[in-house]
């Protein structure tokens, strides 16, 4: 019974969110496209980080003040060549899963505060969903050309990879073919936000000019963030290998 309850109550809360949503979001093509014609960063929010604004801790990240509080400074996307985005679920979840639809109106129950307090109205978001272009569509038809897009992001650049220990980002598969040398930055699996001024600091002392893809939870967003302002362009990938892995099987 609690669970029906709590079922007819996301849809109901979804509804009125969608009635009266201001936030805007670009799609997977129009974030993509935007990325290859710039030399824009990006810096990507799914439900984690949302939960962490909140003050709570995930499985691989406790919550740290610091962790919070930048967090909801970088999601109300303040520069200009840093492109914040954020999941397409406020005009509507079709595009989605049963699951994943049931997934997002139950995230909005809890959370839809935070995208209402910390979310720019004057900007309009890319769409976080450029890591996750597979799974959780009902229509999987454009996840080809949407990997294809994804991976003309390094085609023939020097790449530094920022990841989690064992997560291995393109090992095994060809996601980073393209790419003309790529670099590994090895970083703890869990809780890196306490390592993140180390993690910076060997960061910043591979070259300037190569494009970093940077897979690391939380700690990422700040990453992406310090890497950005310190010139250096930046793609926060999340679990975009992962993704890849799904589409090839």
């Amino acid at each position: 019974m609690k669970e029906k309850i709590k079922l007819i109550l996301a849809d109901l809360a979804y509804r009125y969110h969608r009635s009266g949503n201001k936030i805007r979001v670009m799609t997977i093509d129009e974030t993509l496209d935007e990325l290859l014609r710039t030399e824009k960063s990006l810096v990507r929010f799914g439900d984690g980080e949302i939960v962490m604004i909140r003050g709570k801790s995930l499985y691989f990240q406790k919550q740290m003040p610091e962790l919070t509080r930048r967090l909801a400074e970088i999601l109300e996307y303040r520069e200009e060549g840093l492109m914040v985005a954020i999941p397409d679920i406020f005009s509507g979840l079709s595009q989605y899963r049963k699951s994943g639809q049931q997934f997002w109106k139950d995230h909005l129950l809890f959370f839809s505060g935070v995208y209402r307090q910390h979310c720019n109205r004057e900007k309009i978001y890319g769409n976080a969903y450029v890591s996750r272009p597979y799974f959780n569509f009902a229509d999987q038809s454009q996840s080809a050309g949407w990997f294809a897009k994804i991976r003309m992001l390094w085609e023939g650049k020097d790449v530094v990879v920022v990841e989690g220990a064992g997560t291995h980002n393109g090992a095994g598969n060809d996601l980073l073919d393209g790419a003309a040398r790529v670099r590994r930055i090895l970083c703890p699996a869990q809780n890196a936000g306490e390592k993140l001024e180390k993690i910076r600091n060997a960061s910043l002392e591979m070259p300037r000019d190569c494009l970093y893809l940077l897979s690391l939870g939380p700690a990422a967003k700040l990453l992406t963030e310090d890497l950005f302002h310190s010139g250096r362009r930046v793609i926060d990938i999340g679990n975009l290998d992962m993704e890849y892995e799904w589409f090839l099987r």
